[in-house]
């Protein structure tokens, strides 16, 4: 049991030293396109939210 466990600890840092890792400019490029589209996605839904309730109040007030 400890021999196939201390097998996966190895093979796992063996595959982390092969990761090819994004470099802080890039991750932080990255990220602030996640933010950015996040909070384009939100003004959207917002604006989809306003635009239905005023028509359901319209069609319900008639």
């Amino acid at each position: 049991m400890f021999s196939r466990l201390k097998t996966y600890i190895l093979e796992s840092r063996q595959e982390f030293r092969r990761v090819n890792w994004p470099s802080r400019e890039e991750t932080t490029r990255l990220t602030l396109i996640v933010i950015g589209m996040s909070i384009a996605l939100s003004v959207f839904l917002g604006v989809l939210d306003v635009i239905f309730r005023y028509g359901l109040e319209i069609l319900i007030l008639k």
